[in-house]
């Protein structure tokens, strides 16, 4: 992409996401890279189809915007890419008795990557390898629209609260290395965040949950934290404001994770889904 080229932004009608096309993101110039910034800052989620990235291909890109974190260690209690722990591979390929990657082949409900880390990270571009014929699409969800959607009493409820973001469980479902699970959430390990979240390069409010699985809101008994989550996801798992990548070989997906939340569908466990992964640290606090 050149000076005197405009970036070519085809906007889904699903309240977030845009597919740029005619870029190669192995050449981007710094011009070019201003302006996918700013699509992303605009639309939360941005696709990229037909990229022929290598791993360093796919390092490279993902630094530009900003530092990266190192994977983290699976429910094996390894990693995956050996010279590259920047790097998740997110698989359900078995080879030699041995997986390729982490998250198998199921259903993954809706989350935020590591926010049960004090500093979550800000983004995530995850690239396509090998995809099933059918499943495995991931749908994302705008949370700026989910906040702003809540009844204003709701909204009242909240202001303040933070809730424990849990770090039991991966969006897999298996427990991560080295915790020892605990189903009360009150117990088990995780980071607070506040539940309304300002984005700190937008400064727009987004609802900022996590995860709902052995999810606390600080302060509350136990029953009235399961009511008052169970009330804002209720919002989330309703919102119109969604859309859904239906993912083919070559595709690169990056996401704010600062206001959307992701899930997975499930597929056939004798398809193979090769997808590598990298995450942007976040630079401050959720606030």
């Amino acid at each position: 992409m050149t000076d005197e080229q405009t970036l070519d932004v085809r906007v889904t009608d699903g309240g977030l996401g845009a597919e740029i096309r005619g870029i190669d993101l192995r050449t981007i110039d710094a011009t070019g890279f201003a302006d996918v910034k700013q699509a992303w800052l605009d639309n939360l989620v941005l696709l990229f189809r037909d990229q022929q990235l290598s791993d360093a291909d796919l390092i490279a890109f993902s630094r530009r915007l900003g530092e990266l974190d190192h994977a983290p260690v699976q429910e094996t209690g390894r990693r995956f890419v050996g010279g590259m722990p920047e790097l998740y591979v997110v698989s359900n390929v078995v080879e030699n008795g041995q997986p390729i990657g982490s998250l198998g082949n199921g259903e993954a409900v809706w989350h935020t990557d590591m926010s049960y880390t004090e500093l979550p990270p800000k983004a995530s571009a995850l690239y396509a390898l090998e995809v099933p014929p059918t499943g495995g699409n991931t749908s994302f969800v705008n949370m700026y629209a989910v906040y702003d959607s809540l009844p204003d009493a709701l909204k009242q409820r909240i202001a303040g609260l933070r809730v424990k973001h849990d770090g039991t469980y991966n969006s897999g479902g298996f427990v991560r290395q080295g915790v020892i699970p605990s189903d009360d959430p009150r117990e088990a390990p995780g980071a607070l965040h506040p539940i309304v979240y300002t984005h700190p390069e937008t400064g727009r409010q987004a609802l900022y949950l996590g995860r709902r699985r052995n999810a606390y809101v600080e302060g509350l008994d136990l029953a009235e934290s399961e009511a008052l989550l169970d009330a804002l996801w209720d919002q989330v798992e309703h919102s119109p404001h969604t859309w859904t990548n239906v993912w083919r070989p070559g595709d690169l997906v990056l996401w704010d994770n600062r206001c959307t939340m992701h899930r997975r569908d499930p597929f056939d466990p004798d398809s193979r889904r090769v997808m590598h992964r990298t995450q942007i640290k976040g630079e401050s606090r959720p606030a």
